[in-house]
């Protein structure tokens, strides 16, 4: 039996975790001597995520005894999504043309082609790491992989229930799961850092982003003032209001599809993962962040909402640095190696087709964790790169879990095919 944490108590958690973010946020805005040079090295954003994962790794606290991930995705994001969406331009949004859905769907197809080229790679030096038969054959697990990294948990049960992997074995694909997704985030935000250079490098036009920050913060700019304390509960009723009707609208159209469409109900269908609440709950609280955008709500920007939304952010981005184990890489070396590899292919091409069409990295990031992290963490990266972007990765996520099935599918019929001549 593994070791209890030390703290398993939500509130001490909780409180460690803000300590360390506003450890990090202290440092982070030196203005000279070391912290300044770190941090032109390693991001802020990416410290809040690695310091709750070293905690976690050191046995201090654990995200498997804890409910803080479940609270801050199932309350606080949707929460910040409506904050953040509130100052939303939708035209400009649109303006930033087709390479957002471009480097959406080569990251799919890259985690498409990527299962079975790994499986091939990883063969030519040890066949029994992606061998098996009947419902032990590894392919079948890595197709549950597949459906986790195009869509989310919802498409990875679906893959689950299609090719009948052994259940006894699931584990191992879930832990595949949480180390690569999560390393190759860390990647991202390290990326984020050096978004200039990186542009300058793939040659990228990144003009109308860069347009529709400025035009953000004008905005916010003109309406700016000192937020009373009206001001606070007004942005936190809407917010929190919103939440509450989303987790309500989601849970009758979730039950809704489930109790009179039997098809919903087929774990093997594709359209099975639209009986999700997440799904559901994030796409409303966003579509409420965009009404209220058309209003006088819209003025509350100038009050700090997206600042309020930033914050709950950020508090997700530990709750997910939580769930990371750094020592679980050495633990099964093997599954590990066909994760990284396909990982690798996916990020490889995004890179490739980034440099041909000059796609800025802003795409390449929110793209990819569309793909490989949903809806939890698309926009957590998008807003890293401005609060105003948020949106941009909801609503890439959600382009996720309407391919999701089908292109997991897809790949796991490539992955058998692979798979038959070892």
């Amino acid at each position: 039996m593994e070791n209890a944490p030390v703290f398993t108590n939500d509130a001490i958690v909780f409180g460690i975790l803000m300590l360390i973010l506003a450890a990090v946020f202290y440092t982070s805005s030196a203005k000279t001597g070391f912290w300044k040079s770190f941090y032109k090295v390693v991001p802020a954003l990416l410290m809040c995520y690695l310091l709750p994962a070293i905690f976690n790794t050191l046995g201090i606290i654990s995200a498997e005894e804890s409910q803080l991930y479940f609270v801050a995705s199932r309350y606080l994001l949707p929460a910040s999504l409506v904050l953040m969406t509130l100052s939303i331009d939708l035209k400009a949004i649109f303006n930033l043309g087709p390479k957002a859905l471009i480097m959406f769907f080569t990251g799919t197809i890259g985690i498409v082609i990527g299962g079975p080229l790994a499986i091939l790679l990883i063969s030519a030096v040890s066949p029994e790491t992606v061998g098996g038969s009947g419902p032990d054959a590894i392919w079948r697990g890595l197709a549950t992989l597949a459906g986790s990294w195009i869509g989310g948990g919802a498409n990875q049960a679906a893959m689950l229930e299609i090719f009948k992997f052994n259940p006894e074995k699931y584990g191992g694909m879930v832990f595949v799961d949480i180390v690569v997704a999560n390393l190759w985030m860390a990647v991202i935000l390290m990326g984020i850092a050096k978004t200039e250079k990186i542009d300058k490098w793939l040659k990228a036009d990144s003009s109308a982003i860069t347009k529709l920050k400025n035009k953000v913060q004008d905005y916010t700019a003109g309406i700016s003032r000192t937020p009373s304390l009206a001001d606070y509960m007004i942005m936190l009723g809407l917010a929190l209001g919103a939440v509450g009707f989303a987790h309500w609208g989601a849970d009758g159209i979730s039950a809704g599809l489930s109790n009179n469409f039997e098809v919903f109900n087929d774990k093997s269908s594709a359209l099975s993962s639209f009986t999700s609440t997440f799904f559901w709950m994030i796409t409303i609280s966003t579509l409420i962040g965009i009404i209220l955008s058309f209003t006088k709500a819209k003025k509350y920007e100038g009050a700090g909402a997206s600042k309020i939304g930033s914050i709950f952010i950020y508090i997700l981005v530990a709750t997910i640095g939580m769930k990371m184990d750094l020592l679980m890489i050495f633990e099964n070396p093997g599954l590990i190696a066909i994760g990284l590899v396909w990982m690798t292919i996916h990020a490889g091409l995004l890179v490739g087709v980034a440099k041909l069409i000059k796609a800025p990295y802003f795409f390449l990031a929110v793209g990819s964790q569309a793909n490989v992290g949903g809806a939890a963490s698309a926009p957590v990266v998008a807003a890293a790169f401005h609060p105003s972007l948020a949106t941009v990765g909801v609503l890439l996520a959600v382009m996720g879990y309407v391919v999701g099935t089908w292109a997991a599918y897809l790949c796991a019929v490539l992955m058998e095919v692979a798979s038959a001549g070892v």
